[in-house]
């Protein structure tokens, strides 16, 4: 079963059954994963952060935050049910039952270790929005859409892994999410960024990649993801006993010969483009696009495929991201490239590897197009992808948009040029101990305010030419090291 669990008969008075693993080892198993997993959390925060400017780095954090906290409660109260529920009611499109999850019969540790390991999934695809609204959304609209974004999630968990999902029924294959969390994530990522347009000055200068803030904090947090992704992939055999064991060391194997896959795409791509230098940016999106192409199917394909699908995933990532750079679509972080083009493509690919699973039947007796010359498989997945890229990127247009129109999704030119921690969190560099006081005691917040905002406003009146003329006293100074001209004397400031 793909990240689905076998159905349990309740035989005490709760009503209803739940899905749920096989043993207590499984339990175990699973619950070990979730809490990897959760770790992930911090390794897109560091990841975020690295990848903005320093004035929004505690903003980026807190937001990873709120998406466990209310992202967290709301799949709690409804999401779950809404997944994985199969009580009266309960649809191939909608599950029912288990609103607030809670149980007392012989099977809790089975109930609740699966909500803990649904959950880890559930918040990981709302945090990939967070990135793509970076540095221009504000707090209260972030918090609002991380508690109803579980409805984007919900459904289409229950279409691919829920016992009567009908994506399930039609053969459909996603181990651990490439469809389900990161397409899901990808296009509400998409979606997001249109909506907000970009950064404030984005592509004065040209399209070209947006530098990241801190390269070492977004390679920490890749290192992190890419230790939570093994738990991702191989927690999503979704126990270890029978032969699941043997699948989750073979789902290890194969997440990490596609992240070397990727990664090595990215260091090629960047040593062409960039005439023999590395770019930071490159290899990270490079080995996490890698990651997110063969989470649909780790188990299913073979050491050597998970290869080439991870170089493929790798490179159409890189180049998805500066695709959408020169359509002026600003994604600070990458989110739409790496998880939405990434997911599609990793889709796709178990199409197309896939071999029969002899050991716990994860595709269902089928196998891919390169493995069988049928298409059946192929054109399932396909099906998957259109139906999750349609119902997500609708719906989180929908619920965006309501968001803009009730309190607003952007901040204004000058709150942003301020930076999302001084004016969400009230935290300010520029003092030594943080906001003036008055004799009194009492801080001084709004004089603070009306000079940072005058400062903003003059900003774009005068960063333009001080970087400029920075950038001409670098290169002069340079040539004449390398004895090409004289030495000129500098411009001032």
């Amino acid at each position: 079963m793909n990240n689905t669990t076998r159905i349990y008969r309740n035989t005490s008075n709760t009503p209803g059954n739940i899905l749920g693993p096989a043993t207590w080892d499984d339990a175990t198993w699973i619950l070990t994963s979730s809490f990897i997993i959760f770790t992930m959390q911090s390794g897109f925060g560091l990841l975020e952060a690295g990848a903005v400017s320093s004035k929004n780095e505690v903003n980026i954090m807190v937001k990873n935050a709120v998406d466990v906290v209310f992202g967290g409660i709301s799949y709690w109260a409804f999401g779950f049910a809404l997944s994985f529920g199969n009580g009266p009611g309960s649809n191939p499109i909608c599950g029912v039952g288990y609103f607030f999850l809670d149980s007392w019969d012989e099977h809790m540790g089975l109930v609740f270790s699966t909500f803990v390991f649904q959950l880890s999934f559930a918040t990981t695809a709302t945090t990939i929005v967070s990135g793509a609204m970076a540095e221009r959304t504000r707090l209260t609209a972030y918090i609002i859409f991380s508690f109803i974004n579980t409805i984007v999630y919900c459904l289409p968990a229950h279409w691919m892994w829920a016992e009567n999902g009908f994506l399930r029924s039609l053969g459909a294959v996603d181990i651990a999410g490439s469809g389900v969390v990161h397409i899901m994530g990808g296009m509400a990522a998409f979606v997001g960024s249109i909506i907000l347009k970009p950064r404030t000055g984005r592509f004065d200068r040209g399209t070209g990649p947006s530098p990241l803030g801190n390269p070492v904090s977004a390679l920490i947090g890749m290192f992190m993801l890419w230790w939570g992704w093994l738990a991702f992939n191989c927690g999503s055999t979704f126990g270890i006993s029978g032969g699941k064991w043997k699948l989750a060391a073979k789902s290890a194997v194969t997440t990490l010969n596609a992240s070397m896959g990727g990664g090595i795409m990215g260091t090629i791509i960047s040593y062409v483009v960039y005439k023999k230098k590395y770019d930071v940016g490159f290899l990270v999106n490079s080995i996490l696009g890698a990651l997110v192409s063969v989470t649909a199917g780790c188990a299913v394909v073979q050491t050597w495929e998970a290869l080439i699908i991870g170089m493929i995933g790798g490179a159409i990532c890189v180049g998805a991201q500066r695709g959408l750079d020169k359509l002026k679509i600003d994604d600070p972080v990458g989110a739409t490239a790496v998880h939405g083009v990434g997911g599609i493509w990793g889709m796709i690919a178990v199409g197309l590897f896939a071999d029969v699973d002899p050991i716990e039947d994860k595709t269902f007796g089928r196998s891919g197009l390169f493995q069988s010359g049928n298409f059946h498989l192929l054109g399932v997945q396909m099906l998957s992808v259109v139906c999750i890229v349609v119902w997500s990127g609708f719906v989180s247009f929908l619920l965006l948009m309501a968001i803009d129109l009730t309190v607003g999704l952007r901040f204004s030119p000058e709150e942003e040029a301020m930076g999302a921690d001084y004016v969400e969190h009230m935290i300010n560099f520029d003092e030594p101990f943080g906001f003036p006081a008055d004799p009194m005691g009492v801080t001084l917040a709004s004089d603070v305010n009306e000079k940072k905002i005058v400062q903003a406003r003059s900003i774009s009146l005068t960063q333009s030419a001080s970087i400029g003329n920075s950038i001409r006293r670098q290169s002069l100074l340079c040539m004449a090291r390398h004895g090409k001209v004289a030495p000129a004397t500098p411009t001032p400031p």
